[in-house]
């Protein structure tokens, strides 16, 4: 189909629907990504590379205006139909270095997600330098007026203890007009955002989005464990977004293609929203996360896990310690329990740098450990075990007996980061290792949860026989992502966490593998409710594990309000079950039993936020799963009221449209506790919901009455 782009004469290759985008090739062969009417000057070129040689062709902070990009020339697609899948490759090459670019672009007909992979061949006769390579690019986004004032920037930042705290701005405010037509040129700036190390989201979560005030988003996606990057700038009055896998200037990658070799991006994923703003993104952005991870029986299941380390034994665990742990977290319902770390623990000198063969401790386990393991299948439930399976020890005997080549290097010598050594996954040596270790564990012993933790920042990566830094972590965390799938290929019912430090490696690379992700390391409960209201903006619902730590010298109150802001995710319970009233220990069961029955319905839900997006100090934050046939409902209130809430101090009212008209009366599912209260105005789909007591919780459920 032809069709005039500004006064351009393009031909569209590709199309699709829901996402309004069309993929155009001019009469030159310049491929650009744009949607409907949208002017040819704002689009960009659909691959950018920069390599040692051809850079930009106006040098600044962007990593878009690249030689290679622009010389890049079409040279046919094909369309590939696989199920209710949809995949194109468009064939690209540079005429003056023989690069080769082919662009897979996967959809499916009635979703509103594109996803992008690249991969690049040298068909020339010199080798070729790689210094950056995006993924995705995308020009032309405006708001509803055609303009860039209207736009509002969303991006997240990401801590320990303090993940997915998203923040946002007018885009004119991160990214200022320059009055261009004085000097013909945009700017040299960008907004960007990338991560830095081997935690992937130590720093910012790898997606970020696009708003105007019409309910339109564009919401982005890069699913990389390795480097990320990507970056939102003004071109001809639009903004344009790239998103990128490691580069040179920011993750020490740079990759030499000899002739005939071959390098494939990082996959990244772009959402459209055309109504509903943020909400109805991220419930796309949810659909496209259950269609790429790996099928497993815990994503329809979501057992309740308990887990002894947080504010209970915090790595120091026995088997009298366990035993009553045990018994206690079977009565209140759990279903998996896992002993989180130091069972290994036998040294005297500290496990940290001792750690690597993953034996159990005699000392602690005066029976063996397989004694607790027997007792925890006693009581109905399937043990877990706590494991750093990348890091070993600078005081373990495997620091002296693997290989040097076995660990990340960098200058001949090998990396130390706070008394670790890091295994390079791609060694035989380090794999098999590692498979030995699972082997036993799930194999042998029968433990059917691995917890899989990561708590060093190994840095840019490892060198190995003339690579990059950045080329070896990308290296490794393949072959880590390869090793996870080979467990769940031999032990096809054994479940993963994934765990960075809490979430300080959340990402989708690691979560179409892993079955579930820790959301934090944060043991205040007056802290975690912002971070498990935002966690599913970064992890499917029935993937996000939140902490719920009831302990005997808690008030009911307190108890309650730990549960309840675990009961729209994976409930990862802990807490001293053993030492409570029966008072506390039927509130603990009560929000088990709770969970249990409204379980199936987490795990085709859509997240949505009737408060927006929740800041670290809100005093009111309200997080929502919307279902075929219910809507369920979080609300928290954290100390004073807030300063800007206007009326009452103990109650806030909630926009929900998409209950807007429905005839319904709010159900309080849990707790009883709370003394909480909800009025439902069906005309402007408005509930109003009361909690007289500060530092209280309430689960609510909306369910209209037709389907009553």
């Amino acid at each position: 189909m032809t069709a005039v782009v500004g006064s351009v004469e393009t031909s569209r290759i590709w199309s699709h629907q829901a996402l309004g985008l069309h993929a155009l090739v001019d009469a030159a062969g310049a491929v650009r990504l744009g949607g409907d009417g949208e002017d040819w000057a704002r689009l960009v070129p659909l691959v950018e590379v920069t390599a040692t040689g051809h850079g930009r062709m106006w040098s600044g902070e962007r990593f878009i205006e690249t030689a290679v990009g622009d010389r890049l020339i079409y040279r046919g697609h094909e369309t590939v139909h696989d199920g209710g899948c949809e995949r194109t490759t468009i064939r690209l090459s540079d005429p003056v270095t023989d690069l080769a670019a082919d662009v897979t672009l996967e959809t499916a007909a009635d979703a509103a997600a594109l996803r992008a992979r690249v991969r690049l061949v040298n068909e020339g006769g010199e080798p070729l330098r790689l210094e950056s390579v995006s993924t995705l690019t995308l020009g032309g986004v405006v708001d509803a007026a055609g303009g860039l004032d209207g736009l509002t920037l969303h991006w997240a930042d990401n801590d320990w203890l303090a993940e997915c705290r998203w923040r946002q701005a007018p885009f004119r405010e991160r990214v200022v007009p320059l009055s261009r037509s004085a000097h013909g040129h945009e700017g040299r700036g960008c907004f960007e955002r990338y991560s830095q190390g081997s935690w992937s989201t130590g720093r910012h979560l790898p997606l970020a989005a696009l708003t105007d005030g019409q309910g339109h988003a564009w919401l982005w996606q890069i699913e990389s464990s390795a480097g990320w990057r990507f970056e939102t700038g003004e071109r001809e009055g639009a903004a344009y977004l790239a998103l990128f896998g490691p580069d040179d200037a920011h993750h020490q990658w740079h990759h030499t293609l000899a002739p005939g070799e071959e390098f494939h991006t990082v996959p990244a994923v772009l959402v459209r929203a055309r109504a509903g703003g943020l909400d109805a993104a991220f419930g796309h952005l949810t659909d496209h996360r259950r269609a790429v991870r790996r099928e497993h029986p815990d994503h329809r299941a979501l057992p309740v896990v308990y887990n002894d380390y947080m504010n209970t034994l915090m790595g120091d665990p026995t088997t009298e310690r366990l035993l009553p742990l045990v018994e206690a977290a079977g009565r209140a319902g759990a279903e998996v329990f896992v002993i989180d770390a130091g069972w290994y623990d036998d040294d005297a000198q500290g496990w940290w740098d001792a750690v690597g063969a993953w034996e159990p401790a005699p000392r602690r386990f005066p029976g063996g450990l397989p004694e607790v393991l027997d007792a925890v299948r006693h009581h109905g439930m399937t043990p877990g075990l706590w494991l750093e399976p990348e890091v070993v020890g600078v005081r373990s005997p495997l620091a002296r007996t693997l290989p040097d080549e076995a660990f990340f290097r960098r200058g001949g010598r090998r990396v130390t980061e706070h008394g670790r050594h890091h295994l390079d996954l791609r060694h035989p040596a380090a794999r098999a290792h590692l498979d030995r270790v699972v082997d036993r564990l799930a194999g042998e012993w029968g433990v059917g949860y691995l917890k899989l933790d990561y708590n060093i920042n190994i840095g840019p990566g490892t060198e190995n026989d003339g690579e990059s830094p950045g080329a070896g972590l990308l290296g490794h965390h393949r072959a880590h992502l390869d090793w996870m799938a080979s467990l769940l290929d031999r032990h096809p019912r054994l479940v993963l966490e994934n765990c960075g430090s809490g979430g300080l490696r959340m990402d989708y690379a690691q979560l179409a593998v892993t079955q579930l992700q820790s959301t934090s390391d944060q043991q205040d409960l007056l802290r975690y409710p912002p971070i498990a209201a935002a966690a599913p903006t970064a992890v499917t619902p029935e993937q996000a594990a939140v902490w719920a730590y009831p302990q005997p010298e808690h008030t009911l109150d307190q108890i309650a309000f730990t549960l309840t802001g675990a009961l729209l995710g994976r409930v990862h319970l802990s807490g001293f079950l053993d030492r409570m009233s029966e008072e506390q220990f039927a509130l603990v069961r009560s929000a088990l039993a709770v969970y249990k029955e409204l379980r199936p319905r987490i795990a085709e839900a859509r997240p949505f936020w009737p408060l927006g997006l929740p800041a670290w100090e809100d005093a009111w934050i309200a997080q929502g799963l919307r279902g075929r046939d219910a809507t369920h409902l979080t609300v928290w209130r954290r100390g004073a009221a807030a300063a800007h809430a206007p009326g009452r101090d103990d109650e806030r009212t909630l926009t929900v449209p998409h209950l807007r008209g429905a005839r319904l009366r709010p159900a309080v599912l849990y707790p009883t506790t709370a003394d909480a209260g909800a009025r439902w105005d069906a005309a402007s789909g408005r509930l109003t919901v009361s909690l007289p007591r500060a530092d209280t919780a309430v689960l609510l459920e909306l369910r209209p009455a037709a389907s009553e």
